[in-house]
């Protein structure tokens, strides 16, 4: 009897096993269709790489705009979405084959490096609150700074120049940022920026820094005014 038992439990933890790794190997690519790649093709018409709709068919305008996307972000260029670039895009594959178009993209809230980590918590400490855009355009924000030839060439010298951030001062930078301003990151690390390529923003109610005000307003979200 209790090699039975034995024997069921290697039969169950094999069909466990089996059925985990056919999860994990979801790979979309032309003649794929479904609930996964709207999702997929949403994030890339969010972050525009592709125009249209989302119709959840895998053709070649999908792949396309999949291989562009893998190309501006380091990833192997192969015009399919595996785990790699789901998890860039902030997507979870579900493996469902059923078609959908009007299937909800879903956003991984898991740290993907150290620089997200780091961004994730700036966000948190300075737009708590704010709506969910508004937090992605702080992202943004910092973003833009790497970019530019006026400011450290790294999240890390960004985030830490002297007198750039109050939450550096105050401590906040220290807290554990939510799972809206880890999605926040990654999406403003995958090119969202509201901000329209903004370098400063600043609460108008809360500051007293005169020089900011100088600064021209090219857009406002929620509480925050963003500058150039």
């Amino acid at each position: 009897m209790r090699r039975v038992w034995a024997l069921m439990l290697v039969l169950m933890l094999l069909f466990v096993t089996l059925a985990v790794q056919g999860y994990a190997a979801t790979v979309l690519e032309v003649g794929s269709s479904g609930s996964d790649v709207t999702k997929v093709q949403k994030r890339l018409i969010q972050y525009d790489y592709m125009k249209g709709s989302a119709d959840g068919k895998y053709g070649e305008a999908t792949k396309k705009a999949v291989e562009l996307f893998q190309r501006r972000n380091g990833l192997a260029v192969d015009g399919r979405v595996g785990p790699s670039t789901a998890a860039a895009l902030g997507v979870t594959l579900s493996g469902s084959s059923s078609s959908s178009s009007s299937a909800a993209s879903s956003s991984s809230a898991a740290i993907i490096s150290s620089d997200h980590r780091l961004l994730s918590k700036l966000v948190h400490a300075e737009a708590k609150g704010e709506s969910y855009k508004g937090k992605v355009a702080v992202a943004a924000v910092v973003l833009n700074r790497v970019r530019s030839s006026s400011f450290p060439n790294t999240i890390t010298g960004v985030i830490y120049q002297k007198n750039a951030f109050s939450c550096i001062s105050n401590g906040a930078i220290n807290n554990t940022a939510n799972n809206d301003s880890i999605r926040a990151a990654r999406d403003a690390m995958n090119g969202w920026d509201p901000t329209g390529g903004c370098l400063y923003f600043y609460n108008p109610k809360a500051t007293s820094d005169k020089w900011i005000r100088t600064r021209t307003i090219k857009t406002v979200i929620g509480n925050h005014s963003f500058c150039m």
